[in-house]
């Protein structure tokens, strides 16, 4: 057996140089965030003796310091999108969330959660995870009160509108402030412990162990001071984040987030996702990643305009606030301006956190262009342009909605600076182990890697193109796709 030292993520551990094993159990689980602690859960009450090894000294992961918001629908609707008086069919649902998707959309997931969400839902408040019934219609990140139903994606901006009758879908927890991700995960971490899962902590994956076929027996972990053989009589499940503390990942596989200055994670090195590839498993979707920052509320700031350091207008403003961050890192230079006039003009209640102030003031657009240092006619064109279309209610350059179309008219005007080299850009990456529903890895050629599954930002899941993404979709994606891998594993034959 190879020193430790030795050991590494891309490289697996021959079966027959392990003499010996020191643990032992049918499931083995690899991450204590959400997807770790559903998959680890559904193991266990399948049956299944459960090991959950968790690098950190705690639960939670990059799932605890999430807003908590799960997107949820389908089947008529949640009782909270009922309620509010929205009939959210299946098949919307299912058809966002391949638009959302992007390019490489894995439809078989999509119809899969779409036709199951509804259960979902039900499945997470039967673990305890409660939901107050109310409907907040204004634009929000998230609630600082404990209200549930809020629109967290792009379901009513062009082109997403034009593909499934839209409907609120973000669901957040019964818990006062942000951060409900930590409540969602202090949740399920006693379901985990009640369901008689083994949790170690301070417990590092260090490589997997596979036999002559390539199917993954076990795996070794440095715990206590030493490196252990644990083996998986039924399957390893990959549950230990994305890449996006990796800054070398970062650079080879999706180098546009570095320009994002903050990245959101816990670990997230890419061990995970390198554990799976060392034994054959495809990653997807590498160069895809989620940013923003987070420019409203008030939602009266969606009626402004975003443009670049040529003065130019670059998206419909009235899509989520990620795609509008993801097209901002797409520009030429760092300076991005959200432009406002006297009546849609509200200091946001986030632009502290977001370093987003004002750049220039005056009571002429082209005043403000000069004080911007942009050439001569470009910012003042694109208003005129915008301002014109937007008094007969039509955008058709970028095709926002007519009820966020209001002519930039009335004076005093601001330039809000939100550029890219000082403003909260925060980002996380969205490739990861190809996999099939059930959480089973793919190699290259699209074969199942016996022994091996994986859910959450290890695999690439239903979140996988910056420019679909929603709130809510990666912990909808993590807690749903571990359920799965969770009663996959204790199904399989030991």
């Amino acid at each position: 057996m190879s020193s430790e030292s030795h050991l590494s993520p891309s490289q697996p551990i021959p079966l027959h140089s392990v003499s010996h094993w020191h643990d032992e159990a049918d499931a083995v689980v690899i991450g204590f965030g959400a997807a770790g602690a559903c998959t680890a859960l559904e193991a266990a009450r399948s049956g299944a003796r459960t090991i959950l090894f968790e690098a950190t000294s705690g639960s939670g992961g990059t799932s605890a310091l999430s807003g908590g918001e799960i997107y949820l629908g389908g089947s008529g609707g949640t009782p909270m999108q009922r309620a509010a008086g929205f009939d959210d069919a299946t098949e919307d649902l299912y058809n966002y969330l391949v638009a959302a998707g992007g390019p490489n959309a894995d439809a078989a997931k999509a119809r899969l959660y779409a036709d199951n969400s509804l259960d979902h839902f039900h499945w997470l408040m039967a673990q305890g995870i409660e939901y107050r019934n109310s409907y907040i219609a204004e634009r929000c990140i998230e609630p600082s009160t404990d209200d549930c139903l809020i629109w967290s994606g792009s379901e009513e901006a062009w082109p997403f509108v034009t593909q499934a009758k839209p409907a609120p879908r973000g669901h957040c927890p019964k818990f006062v402030g942000m951060g409900g991700g930590r409540y969602i995960m202090d949740v399920l971490a006693k379901r985990v412990v009640e369901a008689g899962v083994d949790v170690r902590y301070d417990s590092r994956a260090m490589a997997l162990i596979v036999d002559d076929s390539r199917r993954v027996r076990g795996i070794a972990v440095r715990t206590g001071g030493e490196v252990r053989m644990v083996r998986a009589r039924r399957g390893v499940a990959l549950c230990a984040g994305g890449f996006v503390m990796n800054r070398e990942m970062v650079t080879r596989h999706v180098p546009l987030l570095l320009r994002s200055r903050f990245p959101i994670g816990t670990v997230d090195d890419g061990s995970g996702i390198r554990l799976g590839m060392s034994v054959g498993g495809a990653a997807v979707n590498m160069g895809e990643g989620f940013t923003t920052v987070p420019w409203y509320p008030p939602g009266s700031l969606v009626k402004g305009i975003f443009v670049n350091s040529q003065g130019q207008r670059f998206i419909n403003e009235d899509c989520y606030h990620g795609r509008v961050s993801h097209y901002a890192l797409q520009q030429t230079g760092d300076r991005i301006w959200l432009l406002q006039d006297n009546s849609t003009y509200g200091a946001g209640e986030l632009h502290g956190l977001a370093r987003i102030e004002i750049g220039a003031a005056g009571d002429s657009w082209a005043e403000i262009e000069r004080e911007l240092a942009l050439p001569e006619n470009s910012l003042t064109a694109t208003v005129a342009t915008y301002n014109r279309y937007a008094a007969e209610g039509k955008d058709p350059l970028f095709h926002k909605a007519a009820k966020w179309l209001k002519p930039l008219d009335e004076p005093p005007f601001v330039a809000l600076d939100c550029r890219i080299d000082h403003c909260f850009y925060s980002s996380f990456t969205l490739g990861g182990l190809d996999t099939l529903p059930t959480g089973e890895v793919l190699d290259e050629d699209h074969n199942v890697i016996a022994g091996l599954y994986a859910a959450g930002r290890t695999a690439c899941g239903l979140p996988r193109w910056g420019e679909g993404y929603s709130s809510g979709m990666s912990l909808a994606d993590a807690t749903f796709f571990g359920r799965q891998a969770g009663r996959r594993i204790a199904a399989a034959v030991a």
